[in-house]
């Protein structure tokens, strides 16, 4: 019997893994939201809100003061009574000056032990310290060293003078051998020690190089522990009127020409005061000169001071400039405007033509995006260039495109998708504009616009 040689080879059948199907389905399905996130254009939302950029000019300017320069009678040791910018009445003790010196190294010596301080000293210096600490402001450090130095002026100022009671014995004698010699005020003002040069310019004799501030220099009067008759010992400034010219661009100038009282901040303490003004030209340069009469003593012992010209606060829609975006339109002339069809809303009327070649007419309700006093903004979602406008019962026509404009605006997405937006601007600087609120074609209060106007277009749906 023969066997039989024909021997058909067993196939296994497929066995799927359904744990690996979905494995692979989710795998594909992730790689493929990845790639659509990092290709898609991610639309950035802003809200808009409510805000106001101050438009203002930082200058420095020149201080400008009545100032008398008082000179020895005396030569010999000096110590000084009053701090820099105090006020001082008729007859108050300013300095003396010793001749022969001995009084003034007792005066100094007595100065050094701080437990001669009575109580009201003590109390005036106490009230000081409390009043920097309410008003400090870190990001103001400079404050710091400002308060040193009143502290410390004020604390010379109260230790000389109880050195001098103590002694007393011996400034009688050295007074009645006319060795020791007190200096008093004849008049009231305000007590410096310096001087610069400047003590006898005035509004009308400045020059242009007295505001080259590297080439200023000042003469601290009290770092010289003797004087010599004849030279200054102090200076009085006797009047609270005081003048800052300031050079400024002729553009400023112009802006300020038909008014004479400003508001200007003092950027070393951000102190604020409103100034007289009047413009003058010299040599080609505008200078602002401003008067007040008041706040002069906190600035006595600067001859410079840098101020902020507070020329207008902008209120209004504060939106990023990044938002901000052009877009061109058709410029339709109202004329050619009407209400019809099933709405209230304003259509034009366009030629068409049949697909029988036949000319109809049909009544469109674009949107209007601006107006001016005789034309609409209209965009090209319901008509194109070229497109022939027919006035309602009359012959005339008009052909879309003739006249185009761009629009200044923000895509608002508070529905889905971008809709532009007019804007009417009404101050901007390097990073944010205002915008005139309550507009007819514009935007709102807490409106979500665009963050980024160049990478939106109309209608774009937002994801």
């Amino acid at each position: 019997m023969k066997k039989n040689k024909n021997v058909v080879k067993y196939r296994k059948p497929m066995n799927f893994n359904i744990g690996v199907i979905i494995f692979v389905i989710i795998f594909i399905y992730l790689v493929f939201n990845v790639f659509s996130y990092l290709t898609e254009t991610h639309i950035s939302v802003y809200e808009v809100e409510q805000g106001t950029i101050a438009v203002n000019n930082v200058y420095n300017g020149l201080i400008l003061r009545d100032e008398k320069i008082i000179n020895s009678d005396y030569s010999g040791a000096v110590n000084y009574y009053v701090k820099e910018g105090s006020k001082v009445a008729y007859g108050d003790l300013v300095c003396s000056v010793d001749e022969n010196g001995d009084v003034s190294n007792m005066i100094n010596e007595a100065s050094q032990d701080g437990s001669t301080i009575d109580s009201e000293n003590l109390a005036e210096i106490e009230k000081t310290i409390n009043d920097f600490l309410y008003a400090y402001d870190g990001k103001n450090y400079y404050q710091v060293y400002s308060f040193k130095d009143n502290v410390n002026a004020s604390l010379s100022e109260a230790l000389s003078v109880n050195a001098l009671n103590d002694i007393s014995d011996y400034v009688a004698s050295a007074e009645n051998n006319n060795t020791f010699h007190k200096v008093i005020t004849d008049v009231p003002g305000i007590v410096t020690y310096y001087t610069d040069g400047f003590e006898n310019v005035t509004v009308d004799n400045f020059t242009a190089a007295m505001f080259d501030e590297s080439n200023y220099s000042k003469n601290d009067l009290k770092t010289n522990p003797a004087i010599q008759a004849g030279s200054p010992e102090y200076k009085l400034i006797d009047s609270e009127y005081w003048n800052i010219i300031v050079p400024v661009p002729d553009a400023t100038a112009e802006s300020l020409k038909d008014d004479d009282t400003i508001k200007i901040r003092f950027l070393k303490d951000a102190k604020e005061a409103y100034a007289t003004y009047s413009i003058v030209g010299r040599d080609g340069q505008q200078y602002l000169i401003l008067s007040l009469k008041s706040a002069m003593v906190r600035y006595a012992s600067e001859r410079y001071v840098e101020i902020e010209l507070l020329l207008s606060e902008e209120t209004g829609l504060k939106i990023p400039n990044s938002a901000i975006t052009e877009k061109e339109f058709y410029t339709v002339p109202i004329d050619f405007f009407l209400k019809g069809g099933d709405s209230s809303d304003e259509g034009i009327l366009v030629e068409r033509t049949d697909k029988d070649g036949k000319s109809t007419t049909e009544f469109v309700t674009p949107t209007i995006y601006y107006e001016t006093d005789d034309t609409y903004y209209i965009d090209s979602e319901y008509v194109s260039s070229g497109d022939i406008l027919q006035k309602q019962d009359s012959s005339e026509t008009y052909r879309v495109g003739t006249d185009t404009a761009s629009l200044q605006g923000v895509y608002n997405i508070n529905k889905g998708y971008a809709v532009f937006k007019q804007i009417d601007v009404l101050y901007q600087n390097e990073e944010y504009t205002i915008v005139k609120t309550g507009t007819t074609y514009g935007i709102a209060l807490y409106d979500h616009i665009a963050l980024d106007g160049t990478k939106i277009d109309e209608n774009q749906l937002i994801k």
